[in-house]
Formats: structure tokens, sequence, C-alpha cells
């Protein structure tokens, strides 16, 4: 049976996203979607939790808000009874972890029944990429192996999540262009050892292509590397946070998948792996 999924879709439980999550839920239907895991953001050192009061930052007269969880929750659960018989729908979050908030992650790991958590890092020591706060004043190589370094932290430390996201991320914020895989190969190495160790697995991200880079997210020199270090849980998402951007490339990257000598991919339920043949959805 074939199988289209997204594995990574925002909306506006986001403060990055105004994608209403029954929008997204019908969208997904109409383009002919099986399955959908919401994963909506949580960044802890930069944004605030959604009822923490007055103190919550603004950026361009937007609260920096993380999801409201209990409403999160229950939306899902509506959504799932209302749509189920046309569409599998799983709950998520995308945890952009930096070391010195792992407890707060703990914390909310325990109060809801996941199925899917992607573990990303969108700031260290909190600074943001996309800003470029976190490059200033740094070389290209400080830059990079510090993002490595924290990433291997986290996943040495903290185990409640499903995949990596966008293992590469810095790679699409370097404004001194693409940084030689060569020389992080040996931290990627160890960070993709404990990911597997762990049964844990990485994401294949499809916004490489909205972005306009020329490899995948991650590179292929890091797929390849964790298929030939035994990796073998892999998720496909679009980071979608507007309709254009939902299952977008999706097909695309399972081509690219097979060339690299992938033939499964997984979605996920409880925080279980499910396998599924590339070959048979491309068919």
């Amino acid at each position: 049976m074939k199988l289209f999924a997204d594995y990574h879709v925002h909306t506006d439980f986001s403060d990055d996203s105004n994608y209403p999550m029954e929008a997204v839920v019908e969208d997904a239907i109409q383009m002919g979607m099986d399955e959908i895991c919401f994963t909506d953001h949580v960044d802890y050192g930069i944004k605030c939790d959604w009822d923490s009061g007055p103190g919550i930052p603004y950026r361009d007269g937007k609260l920096l808000a993380n999801v409201d969880y209990p409403l999160y929750a229950e939306t899902i659960r509506q959504f799932q009874y209302i749509y189920g018989s046309r569409i599998t729908i799983r709950m998520g979050m995308e945890f952009g972890m930096q070391t010195h908030t792992i407890p707060q992650y703990e914390t909310l790991f325990k109060r809801y029944a996941f199925d899917f958590i992607i573990l990303s890092v969108h700031e260290v020591d909190d600074k943001e990429f996309w800003t470029q706060e976190f490059q200033k004043g740094r070389t290209q190589k400080e830059y990079n192996e510090r993002y490595y370094l924290e990433l291997y932290e986290l996943v040495k430390t903290y185990k409640n999540y499903s995949v990596l996201g966008h293992l590469d991320l810095i790679t699409r914020y370097d404004p001194n262009g693409i940084y030689p895989f060569e020389k992080v190969r040996p931290l990627i190495t160890e960070i993709l050892k404990i990911v597997i160790q762990d049964g844990k697995g990485i994401e294949v991200n499809t916004s490489s292509r909205r972005y306009g880079l020329k490899d995948l997210t991650p590179s292929r020199d890091i797929l390849k590397l964790y298929r030939e270090l035994g990796g073998t849980i892999l998720t496909i998402g679009s980071d979608s946070h507007e309709k254009k951007h939902l299952g977008a490339y999706i097909t695309d990257t399972k081509r690219e998948l097979l060339s690299l000598e992938f033939h499964r991919y997984c979605t996920f339920h409880k925080m279980e792996p499910c396998y599924h043949l590339i070959s048979k959805d491309l068919e």
C-alpha cells in the first residue's frame, strides 16, 4: 500500500506560522495525504510558555511564545475524531533544544502522550542562527564546530526524542558558504553513533528545495555516513509553515533516498517507528 505522509508540519500554534490547524488537515486530505504529524515549535531559552504572563517578549510586534500545550493536545484529539476516517493524524512537537534547557523539555515530555518528537537546534547560548547573532564574532570553523558540539552534548544527555531535525541546519544560515564536510565529519560521526545506539533516527527535511540549497538537508554526505554506520530510521517532512509548503518534494526525496541505498523510511506512533518501503510508494 502506498503512503503519502508529512512528518514536519507547523500551524498557527507555532509563532512563525498563520496556517490554521484545521485548514492544514483539510488541505492534506485534498492532496491525497494518508498521514500527517503536527510538530509545532517549542524553543525554551529564547521563548516563553504561552501562559507565562506579561513577561513574554515580542519581535516585530508578535509574541515569542511556545505552543499552548493543553489547547494543542485537545485540538489534535478533536481532529483525530472528526477526520480519523480520512487521514491519520499524529501529535508531535519540534523541540528546539539547548543543553541548558534540557530540564524544561524533560518536564514537558512527561505531560503529554506524544507520537513523535523532533530534536532540533535553532540557537546556541540563546543566540539564533537565522539572525546571524550566533555567527557574529566567530569564524566559520568556530560556529560550525560549536553547533555540532551542542548537538553532541544534547544526544548524549537527552533521550526522549524520535529523530534529529534538519541535522546540518547551520548550513542554511552560513554567510560564508558550505563548510567542508570532512572538517566536521568526526563530530557528526560521534553524534550519529549515539543516535543509532539509542534507537533514534534523523529526518530528511525537504525545505532544502524551497531555500534553494544545492544539497539535501541533511547533506548527502551525512546521509551516506548515517547508512554506513548502520542507521535505518528516517522520516521525511516538509517543515511547512503555509499551504504551498505542505507535502512539497516528498516524492522527489524518496527517489533521492533510494538512490542513496535507503530502502525504507518511517512514520511514528506512540514514539515507536513504523517502517515503509520506499519502492512501494514509487510504483
